[in-house]
């Protein structure tokens, strides 16, 4: 959507406010990428489609956003960033547990996702965030992890899917062997 200088409004073709949060943007990026995709039948638009696709690849990325909005003229509320004090620098073995614990459960959901579904294995990020209830942040950590882990992956349609790797580790962990080992369990007489 112009408005009226030949440059495309982001903000209005995703139609969220200059000040979501990243949340927000990964919702209204999939519902109107799903929209408007051209495989949709009944909604298709390519020239929205790519409208949506080029506004989400914008303002998903921070650096990106801000030089957008000071082009553009567009003003947040949006806090600068700050350095924090130093006591968020603390991080205790609660923390490490409790992403080892997070990693599990998204590994072992996305696992079940794709024997369920393995034609549409993906799931939408947010739902997992929700899932687990933890913030933006300590999600994109998971994802970053789990991701460079090879564990899962980005798909196509821009969902999370587990990987063969993340399947063999599932797999290895339920049995309580190292990850990335099979074991076939001997029966008698063979």
């Amino acid at each position: 959507m112009e408005d009226g200088l030949g440059r495309v409004d982001f903000y209005s073709v995703l139609k969220v406010n200059p000040d979501c949060d990243a949340r927000i943007l990964e919702l209204a990026y999939h519902y109107f990428a799903k929209m408007y995709h051209p495989d949709n039948a009944e909604t298709a638009d390519p020239d929205r489609f790519n409208d949506v696709m080029e506004a989400y690849r914008t303002l998903r990325d921070p650096e990106k956003r801000a030089e957008y909005d000071r082009t553009y003229g567009f003003k947040t509320s949006r806090p600068a960033f700050q350095i924090p004090p130093q006591s968020d620098f603390a991080i205790n073995e609660d923390t490490a547990a409790g992403d080892a614990e997070a990693h599990a459960k998204i590994l072992l959901y996305l696992y079940k996702r794709r024997r369920e579904h393995s034609d549409d294995p993906g799931v939408i990020g947010w739902f997992v965030q929700e899932m687990l209830g933890c913030s933006e942040d300590e999600f994109q950590f998971h994802l970053w992890y789990l991701k460079n882990k090879r564990f899962i992956e980005v798909t196509e349609q821009g969902t999370i899917a587990v990987t063969i790797d993340g399947v063999d580790h599932v797999i290895a962990m339920s049995r309580g062997g190292p990850p990335g080992t099979l074991r076939i369990r001997q029966t008698a007489g063979f």
